[in-house]
């Protein structure tokens, strides 16, 4: 095995002794959890990226997004005009620059969000949501309740997906309720995989089919760290009710719509604020003495805290000080803004192989945004529950980070990358 694959596969080993480092109860360590979760990636990894069939059909689903994305530019150019991806009236001097994030990119949010509130009144995302569940309390021994919310989250958001509990959330035990928290933020909602798969399709290929295979690979590590760090007995059942119903077809697409939107406008008002106080720290800590030759920036500093988490991953030393950056704006800011620096990257400052781990392991929603989103809907949710809640989506948020890193390392440890 070259040493870039054992340096990955060091660093899940690392990963794990770290989780049981911090967990609630060492005792309870398991060994045939780690075993069958980390078994359960890298079989998923090998089943989807190893088979040749299978990685031709990765590479397919870049025509659905190329048609969802020519689909949603239809809507916009009829709302907005050439700002929206329509014909332009004047002559263009430069082409770059008329690419619009807000009008063009971004409104793909909303048409994903109604797409899937009608494929889940059609009864399509259920089926699939229900057949994940079973896989998982079979294989991992999970309770019928925390398995659906978990199966649900490849499809759903961190809090769209606990609504499908919502009967069974006050009878969760601490280790199950963790474990929902850390799935959520372990990966990515289906409305977003289109649009990230559109912001990186020119820098890694097939981006939307490796996203959904993210999600599932870091099931069974979200699972298997929730499990390590917070240990418990009990297996909260639950029917085959699921608490999200829409009336009729119309209704799914208007409240689709209107979710999306209120996640559009969510994402532009972060976007504005984010980059917005990056570039003032940027400015600040600019008059500090250059260090290495070249001014601090808050990417080299964040790249430097975060060069040996993303060693362990089996990203190269030379390569850790980018990588690293990357995380890092994943986790203090978001996976939307590291997506958009990893597609931004010169080309060859980090290899494709290396390109194709931070993928994976940036595959989640474990950022500080995201933890205050996970505590106000579930607290809403439950609301007796509300000081644990806060303690535990804190303590998820390294959970989520964790299981993602997990993810990126077995994709490492692949040999045909």
């Amino acid at each position: 095995m070259p040493w870039l694959q054992i340096q990955s596969a060091f660093g899940i080993a690392v990963l794990v002794l770290l989780s049981w480092a911090i967990s609630e109860n060492r005792r309870a360590f398991s060994w045939r959890l780690v075993l069958v979760g980390v078994g359960l990636q890298i079989a998923l990894a090998l089943l989807f990226l190893g088979l040749p069939f299978a990685r031709d059909a990765l590479f397919s689903l870049n025509a659905v997004v190329d048609a969802l994305a020519s689909a949603t530019r239809a809507g916009t150019a009829f709302v907005f005009g050439y700002v929206g991806g329509g014909d332009i009236p004047f002559d263009v001097t430069q082409p770059n620059n008329t690419m619009s994030l807000a009008f063009q990119a971004l409104p793909l949010v909303i048409v994903m969000s109604a797409l899937a509130a009608l494929l889940w009144y059609w009864r399509i995302l259920p089926v699939i949501v229900r057949g994940i569940a079973f896989l998982l309390q079979r294989s991992m021994g999970l309770g019928g309740a925390v398995g659906l919310s978990a199966a649900a989250n490849i499809f759903l958001g961190m809090v769209e997906a606990p609504l499908l509990i919502r009967p069974y959330l006050a009878r969760l035990t601490r280790s199950e309720l963790f474990m929902v928290c850390t799935t959520g933020l372990a990966s990515v909602a289906g409305t977003v995989m289109v649009l990230y798969a559109t912001i990186l399709g020119n820098a890694v290929p097939g981006a939307l089919g490796h996203i959904l295979v993210a999600s599932f690979i870091s099931l069974p590590a979200a699972i298997l760290i929730s499990k390590v760090m917070v240990p418990g007995e009990g297996a909260t059942p639950a029917d085959a009710h699921m608490e999200v119903e829409y009336r009729s077809s119309m209704d799914a697409i208007t409240r689709g719509t209107e979710d999306g939107l209120r996640l559009y406008l969510g994402i532009l008002a972060m976007l504005i604020v984010m980059v917005a106080l990056v570039a003032l720290a940027n400015i600040i800590v600019g008059n500090l003495p250059p260090v290495g030759g070249a001014p601090l920036t808050v990417e080299r500093m964040v790249g430097w805290l975060f060069a040996p988490v993303v060693w362990l991953y089996g990203i190269p030393t030379d390569e850790a000080a980018v990588a690293g950056s990357l995380l890092g704006t994943k986790t203090i800011l978001n996976e939307f803004i590291a997506y958009l620096n990893l597609a931004g990257l010169p080309e060859g400052v980090l290899s494709p192989r290396s390109e194709l781990i931070m993928l994976y392991a940036m595959c989640g929603f474990a950022n500080f945004g995201s933890v205050g989103i996970m505590i106000a809907g579930l607290a809403n949710m439950v609301p007796e529950r509300r000081a644990e809640i806060v303690e535990l989506s804190l303590k998820s948020l390294v959970s989520g980070t964790i299981a993602t890193g997990m993810t990126g390392a077995v994709v490492g440890m692949l040999p045909f990358f």
